[in-house]
């Protein structure tokens, strides 16, 4: 599979139209209608079902659509790396990160660094563990920051200093929302939502005396602002980190878990890993946020 073929197969798939894929391509359609069925006859699978109005993509297409961007992703990154002129510090840095408050300690390396190198870029990927430990495996960012219980055994890694604390997230008219904090009889019987990273790791079974699984789970989210917005709609509640929603001057609460629960809070890199120069200038600044915190 050549790279131009892969890009011209993701126009294709984001435009759901070989014309007008060919237009942003400045190629002729039927070039590119050749090229596409070069790719399938090579895979020797069918990616496209072409219909009259418009394209659209079979199984095959969307798992090939998936791993396209994550091949021309690299391959933009890995070029950019070599293009940094020689003795300057530039280019492009890559985090994977979960919702988390602590993100505030990287932001200030980074902003560090922008005054000081403003060749220098960020692109962050926000996502649950799986999906920032997939992408960190895959080479598509340097970092990746976890968020509570993770396997770390095939990284090397730094915690921050600082540590979230767990609670539940209530509407203000809960008849639990008089309370200063939650506890684990408070939990049963009420309707739940919680992220699907919480649900994979069930970390606060410890805390429960009883399986996470038991409680009243109706839906699961990926990132907090949803979940948010289902909690002021009168869903129900979830779990979630201290700080990710700010509830000032609205029908929100938080309310902290109590025992207390924290989450520890890690920054990991692949073992071995060769830093580009913007990358190492990166985790030197972060290093010294960290000291200075701690």
């Amino acid at each position: 599979m050549e790279l131009r073929v892969l890009r011209y197969f993701l126009a294709v798939a984001r435009e759901q139209s070989i014309t007008r894929a060919a237009e942003i391509l400045h190629i002729t359609q039927p070039t590119l209608s050749k090229q596409l069925m070069n790719l399938e006859d090579e895979l020797g699978k069918r990616l496209l079902i072409r219909g009259k109005r418009k394209v659209t993509l079979t199984e095959e297409g969307m798992f090939l659509q998936k791993r396209a961007q994550e091949i021309i992703e690299l391959s933009d990154k890995t070029q950019a790396a070599f293009h940094t002129e020689k003795g300057t510090i530039a280019g492009d840095v890559y985090i994977g990160c979960g919702e988390t408050e602590s993100m505030r300690l990287l932001i200030k390396a980074m902003k560090q660094l922008h005054h000081a190198h403003p060749d220098i870029h960020f692109h962050l990927y926000s996502g649950n563990d799986r999906e920032v430990a997939e992408r960190l495996e895959q080479g598509l960012v340097d970092f990746g920051v976890f968020v509570g219980n993770t396997d770390l055994s095939k990284y090397d890694y730094q915690k921050l200093p600082k540590t979230d604390r767990w609670g539940l997230l209530l509407h203000r008219d809960h008849p639990l929302a008089a309370k200063q904090s939650v506890t684990p009889a408070d939990m049963a019987g009420l309707t739940l939502f919680c992220s699907r990273q919480m649900l994979e790791q069930n970390e606060l079974s410890g805390w429960l005396g009883y399986s996470f699984h038991s409680l009243n789970i109706t839906d699961t989210y990926n990132l907090i602002r949803n979940a948010a917005i289902m909690v002021e709609e009168g869903l129900g509640c979830t779990v979630t980190l201290e700080h990710l929603v700010n509830t000032e001057g609205t029908c929100l609460v938080f309310l902290p878990l109590e025992p207390m629960v924290k989450a520890e809070i890690t920054i990991a890199w692949k073992k071995y890993q060769i830093f580009s120069k913007a990358a190492k200038a990166f985790l030197d600044c972060l290093r010294e946020e960290i000291a200075r915190a701690s």
